[in-house]
């Protein structure tokens, strides 16, 4: 079962108190609006650095229920209503039948928001559950089958580009863990395109902070859908992941940060691979001679 609903042209528009109507409970803190500008200015460099936006385009955001979809979801919201991000946006949730999954919560809150949206009914989770023990992580396989139907919704929906709510962490422990595990040097590209070529995958909030991510949720209100519904948790390989940056980051303030700019900063004349820089062909260069 399918659910599409695009609201009327005039539906998600700035209402009357001079914002989109996802932030009409929004605290008037000093705190709140600091955060919330810093979530802005993140997302927007992540865009404009990385050339996301192109004008008339279409977007199609994967929204899990979670606090970071929601935030990418608001984010990109104000971001429009501010005339600085000229794409459609199409807020999308894959219902994958997982047990006890609270069906009526993301379309009445989108609904309720004028937020243009498709619901859309997928039983993955018995694929999953058919093919992996119970004793089993499902998150990686499930992963990749809502990927596939995602790509497939943005093609029928005409959208450009898939965007995902990945942040900062998420990138910092996909490149340790590509790391100590994987034995190669990658994180999680703020861009890309599928293997068909035909959408873009982006990541706009690559700058934001998972823990601002939270701050926002809770003080948007926004009704949470837990991501252990199907009684699996992600692995313990990037839980690792997560511990181990948390530590850095409570010892040596900032780390986080300073790590991101680093992934933004690569060197290959510094690094081993062979690919990527002609080591063999270097050779220093004799100006002259030099008397003893």
């Amino acid at each position: 079962m399918n659910i599409r609903i695009e609201t009327p042209a005039e539906a998600g528009s700035p209402d009357e108190a001079g914002c989109h109507p996802i932030f009409r409970k929004a605290p008037s803190t000093v705190e709140f609006n600091k955060l919330r500008k810093r979530l802005v200015r993140a997302t927007r460099q992540a865009i404009d650095d990385y050339g996301m936006a192109r004008p008339g385009e279409r977007w199609l955001v994967a929204l899990s229920g979670g606090k970071d979809s929601y935030g990418l979801l608001a984010v990109l919201l104000d971001l429009k209503w501010r005339g600085l991000l000229p794409v459609d946006l199409l807020a999308c949730n894959l219902d994958q039948g997982q047990p006890n999954f609270p069906k009526h919560l993301l379309p009445e809150f989108l609904a309720a928001n004028g937020v243009a949206h498709r619901i859309e009914y997928q039983d993955t989770y018995s694929i999953v559950t058919d093919k992996l023990p119970e004793s089993a992580t499902y998150c990686s396989l499930c992963s990749r089958l809502r990927r596939g139907h995602l790509y497939r919704i943005a093609r029928e929906e005409g959208c450009s580009a898939l965007v995902l709510g990945h942040h900062r962490e998420d990138v910092l422990e996909t490149f340790f863990m590509n790391l100590f595990h994987g034995g190669r040097l990658a994180a999680m590209p703020p861009k890309l395109v599928n293997d068909e070529g035909d959408v873009a995958v982006l990541r706009p909030l690559a700058f934001c902070a998972e823990a601002d991510l939270a701050r926002f949720a809770e003080a948007l209100v926004f009704p949470i859908i837990p991501c252990d519904l199907c009684g699996s948790q992600d692995g313990l390989q990037r839980n690792a992941m997560k511990a181990m940056l948390d530590d850095i980051e409570q010892r040596m303030p900032g780390r986080k940060d300073t790590m991101i700019r680093a992934l933004a900063n690569a060197r290959p004349s510094h690094l081993l691979d062979r690919k990527l820089f002609d080591f063999a062909g270097l050779a220093p260069t004799l100006s002259g001679s030099r008397a003893d």
